[in-house]
């Protein structure tokens, strides 16, 4: 079965044969003709898994995300449990966690949002720009196809209309993951998770008695969370802020060291 995207395949069709041989020699390295005397039309692919997407309220979106972030660590940070583990159990829990604890403060606060495409850069500039690699190249961009799966996640969450004490359980069954590999004290957080599923599950019997499914549906929608990429999150919600900076290094000052300055800097 071929995979590739058929919007490409459509454009190499499309393309002036003039622009398509020159693509062809960037390609394999040769050098390009003068191009001047030619124009091209900008493509864009409508394939989701390709098509590049940028929040249409950045600087109202990224202000909220920004602030949930921040509760996010804070609440990290206040749980005694963990800040009972070796500090580089609490980095690498950080490191495994941090989005979907961010996805669930999105759901907990109800944050929701709307992207447009990216303007496609016309053919002309890709051949212009072909030899200046930026950092924005190199970085993974939102496409549509990872905002599809990030606001389905969303909307199941607010479809059980989850507690605050359920989000809170959640949230803990969610930080001390066993899995992790490499962890100094692995044992002692197979047990705190194991606690938390068990709150969470006399959470909900108290607060929905009649409701038999509603821990397993609420654990299922959890384990969505994990097929979200760190780069989509930090991609749409935080590059606009951060700039070149480095998210997580950020986020381990965040708990180690400076959490006042970035609660009143954020």
């Amino acid at each position: 079965m071929d995979n590739r995207c058929q919007c490409s395949a459509n454009k190499q069709r499309q393309l002036n044969p003039i622009l398509y041989n020159i693509l062809s020699q960037m390609d394999s390295g040769r050098p390009t003709p003068d191009t001047s005397s030619h124009s091209s039309v900008p493509h864009r692919c409508n394939c989701e898994t390709r098509r590049r997407v940028c929040l249409k309220r950045p600087s109202v979106v990224c202000k909220e995300a920004s602030a949930v972030l921040v509760k996010t660590v804070h609440f990290m940070k206040n749980l005694p449990a963990f800040n009972q583990l070796p500090p580089s159990d609490q980095f690498a829990l950080l490191k495994s966690s941090w989005v979907p604890l961010f996805i669930l403060g999105l759901a907990q606060e109800r944050v929701d949002f709307e992207v447009a495409d990216v303007p496609a850069d016309s053919m002309l500039k890709k051949i212009l720009l072909n030899c200046q690699e930026s950092p924005e190249t190199e970085r993974e961009q939102p496409t549509m196809a990872g905002i599809s799966k990030l606001k389905s996640c969303l909307k199941k969450f607010w479809s059980l209309d989850v507690s605050p004490k359920e989000y809170a359980y959640l949230k803990g069954t969610t930080i001390f993951n066993p899995d992790v590999p490499d962890l100094k004290a692995g044992l002692f957080v197979e047990g705190l998770q194991q606690e938390a599923q068990h709150a969470l599950s006399e959470v909900v019997q108290l607060l929905h008695p009649g409701n038999q499914e509603r821990f397993a549906r609420i654990l299922l929608t959890a384990s969505m969370l994990q097929g979200i990429t760190p780069s989509l999150i930090t991609e749409l919600f935080f590059r606009p802020v951060i700039g070149q900076a480095n998210l997580l290094e950020l986020l381990v000052d965040m708990l180690f060291s400076r959490w006042e300055g970035w609660s009143s800097g954020w």
